[in-house]
C-alpha cells in the first residue's frame, strides 16, 4: 500500500494489490466539518445518497473515519461486496456452528484460527473489527495490532506507511490532538461490526474472506461538529497461513452493500458518548 496520494481529491475508495510490490492507495479527505448532526435530537436531514470520505486504513481497512456530508451527490447505488466468488456451497450462515471457539489471545486480539473456511472467516472478522478500531489512531496501540494481524514480511513497510499517513495534520482534521487522543471533553468513536463472511477462495496455505461490516465513526460528546455516523463497507482480505495461525498478506474495502435507513430518532451527543463508554465491543469467533 502507499499512502503517495492519501492527501489528495481521489476516489474514496482504496486499494491495495500486495504488500511486496504495493499499488497505490488513495484516500479522500473530509472536506470539511459535517455539521452537528445531533441538534434537537431529531434525524438529520440527508440527501438520497450521503457522500461518505473514507479513510482506508490498512489496505483498506477500515478504519478508519467516515463523515457524511450532507450537500448533494449523484444518485448512483453503492457498489457491492465485490462479486459471489468461487466458493461453490454458497455462502454459510454466520452462526453458532457447535465447533468451540479460539481460546487464545495475541495482543488481546483472538489467534490461533483453524485452518479451514471456518477458521478463515472467523480470522478475517477478527481482524476487521481490530483494524476498524480507534486503536490505529495512536502509534502503540496502532503498532501492536498491524503485527498480531499481518504477515511479518509486509509489516515494517506498512508501519511505515501508516506512521506517515497518521501525520499531526490528518489527525487534526478528523478532531483528534496531535498524539491521537480525543480533546477533552469529547470521545472519539471508530468501531467495525461484522455482519455476515465467506471464504471466496481456498487453497492450501492461502484463502480469500471477505466481510459485510458496518461501522461508527466520529466525534461523540457536547458541542461536537463531527457527529458519529454509521458506514457500511465490505472488506476482502487475502490471507496466508503463517506460523500457525491466518495472517492478511493483502486488504481492500469497498462501499455498501447499504440498507435503507430506518426511522429511528437520532440521539443525542452525549447519549453516544455515554454508550460507547458503557458498551464494549464484540470479538468473533465461532
Amino acid at each position: 500500500m502507499s499512502f503517495g496520494d492519501e492527501h489528495g481529491n481521489d476516489p474514496g475508495r482504496t486499494t491495495d494489490d500486495g504488500f511486496g510490490g504495493m499499488g497505490q492507495t488513495r484516500t479522500r479527505l473530509p472536506d470539511g466539518g459535517a455539521g452537528d448532526g445531533y441538534g434537537g435530537g431529531r434525524r438529520p436531514q440527508r440527501s438520497s445518497r450521503s457522500l461518505i470520505a473514507m479513510v482506508g486504513v490498512v489496505v483498506l481497512l477500515i478504519a478508519a473515519i467516515a463523515f457524511a456530508n450532507r450537500g448533494g451527490g449523484d444518485d448512483t447505488g453503492a457498489s457491492g461486496a465485490g462479486g459471489g466468488g468461487d466458493n461453490a456451497s454458497g455462502p454459510e450462515p454466520t452462526a453458532a456452528s457447535g465447533v468451540k471457539p479460539v481460546t487464545g489471545k495475541n495482543g488481546g486480539i483472538p489467534s490461533g484460527f483453524a485452518k479451514d473456511e471456518q477458521g478463515a472467516e472467523s480470522a478475517a472478522a477478527n481482524y476487521a473489527v481490530a483494524l476498524g478500531s480507534d486503536g490505529m489512531f495512536t502509534p502503540d496501540s496502532r503498532q501492536q495490532i498491524v503485527r498480531t494481524t499481518h504477515d511479518p514480511a509486509a509489516v515494517d513497510t506498512l508501519l511505515g506507511q501508516l506512521d506517515a499517513a497518521y501525520s499531526p495534520a490528518f489527525l487534526k482534521n478528523v478532531g483528534l490532538n496531535d498524539d491521537g487522543t480525543a480533546p477533552s471533553g469529547l470521545t472519539f468513536v471508530s468501531r467495525t461490526m461484522p455482519v455476515g463472511t465467506k471464504v471466496t477462495e481456498m487453497n492450501g496455505d492461502t484463502a480469500t474472506a471477505e466481510v459485510w461490516c458496518t461501522g461508527l465513526v466520529g466525534m461523540a460528546g457536547e458541542g461536537s461538529t463531527k457527529p458519529v455516523t454509521a458506514t457500511w463497507f465490505t472488506i476482502t482480505e487475502k490471507l496466508k497461513w503463517v506460523g500457525d495461525d491466518w495472517k492478511i498478506v493483502s486488504s481492500t474495502q469497498s462501499e455498501g452493500p447499504t440498507p435503507v435507513n430506518g426511522d429511528n430518532r437520532a440521539s443525542s451527543a452525549d447519549e453516544i458518548a455515554k454508550a460507547v463508554e458503557g458498551y464494549g465491543g464484540f470479538t468473533y469467533a465461532r
